[in-house]
């Protein structure tokens, strides 16, 4: 679990040199305190930010459920771009998770603008406010990327708050139900009683694995994380929790514009199964692929969809030919929506 740190200023952070990480208190709730962290990274001082495709671009990045900011390479690849790149550690997961508490539990996914505002304002983007006319730091464009859960959360807070995000990364983002919209509209109503009877309680596990199995070094993959932060078969999952997923995925599916140009990252296929296969190691063994590129389609005027051969749930952490196919999807794409303010 995390422990307390020093709020309000830049200390070290887990991932060695380069990276600091700065605590954002957002008050207290039932469990007690409640955090998010921000880390940042520091390019070497050669390094140019202003140049390449994203020249002097803030990226902000958001984490998927059961899990927590690791990549140093992804940070390193977006300063390579030009962009300031820092990552979001949200309540109750990672570094914010705190003794006591309830690995990601949130009951509205609207929640999550007090993070994302928490992080902005460390990054210096105090007038990033709708209305408001930007100045220093919120006159770089605001890149957001988001995986899977955090690619929903991402795309419904810019959906929410238009003209602050200047174009949204997604890397498979979880935007409808593993069982397919009549699958969620059936499962809602039930598990939304849950919710209203005991939104706190466990509801069975159906995570295998398997995602683990393709992922950590050690077991075939070659990712080192702290396993604690991200559990091998997930985090619990609650009724409250779900349901606002599912009212998400809803949102998504009716449609929104999230007011900029937006390029969803997914891999060429699925794998979903209860057996392990090593399909799954080059494949998505979370979501359903077509789904979430149909759904991708929903989230504005602008959208542009990748599939990358070869490429995990998390598009960034699959077999380095998937990683680099990935990469220069997005430097290709950023060449042609070089986002402006």
């Amino acid at each position: 679990m995390g422990t307390v740190g020093e709020s309000g200023g830049w200390r070290p952070d887990i991932l060695g040199d380069r990276f600091e990480q700065r605590t954002l208190p957002l008050g207290e709730d039932a469990e007690g305190e409640v955090v998010a962290t921000l880390v940042r990274y520091r390019p070497p001082f050669r390094w140019r930010l202003d140049r390449g495709p994203a020249a002097g671009a803030d990226v902000l990045y958001v984490h998927g459920w059961s899990d927590y900011f690791f990549n140093r390479e992804l940070a390193e690849r977006w300063a390579g771009l030009g962009a300031r790149f820092h990552a979001l550690d949200l309540r109750k997961y990672g570094r914010s998770l705190r003794d006591g508490q309830t690995p990601g539990y949130i009951t509205n996914l609207d929640d999550y603008d007090a993070d994302i505002a928490a992080a902005l304002a460390a990054m210096g983007r105090t007038s990033d406010a709708p209305g408001e006319h930007p100045t220093g730091a919120a006159r770089r464009p605001l890149i957001l990327m988001g995986h899977s859960t955090g690619g929903l959360t991402l795309s419904l807070w810019a959906a929410r708050h238009p003209g602050l995000a200047s174009a949204l990364v997604l890397n498979s983002p979880w935007l409808e139900f593993q069982l397919s919209r009549l699958g969620r509209q059936a499962l809602a109503p039930v598990v939304g009683w849950g919710a209203q009877l005991n939104p706190g309680a466990t509801l069975p596990n159906v995570d295998f694995g398997f995602y683990t199995r393709a992922v950590a070094a050690g077991e075939g993959g070659e990712w080192e994380y702290d396993h604690a932060w991200r559990p091998d078969r997930g985090f619990p999952v609650h009724p409250a929790w779900l349901t606002a997923i599912l009212r998400g995925h809803a949102t998504i599916e009716a449609g929104v514009d999230v007011g900029c140009p937006v390029l969803t990252l997914l891999s060429t296929r699925s794998t979903l199964q209860a057996q392990w296969s090593e399909a799954m190691r080059e494949s998505d063994g979370v979501l359903v692929v077509d789904e979430i590129a149909e759904r991708s389609l929903r989230l504005g005027r602008e959208v542009a969809v990748a599939r990358i051969d070869g490429a995990l749930h998390d598009v960034v952490l699959s077999r380095p030919a998937a990683r680099e196919a990935a990469y220069a999807a997005i430097d290709r794409w950023l060449r042609g929506y070089t986002p402006r303010r």
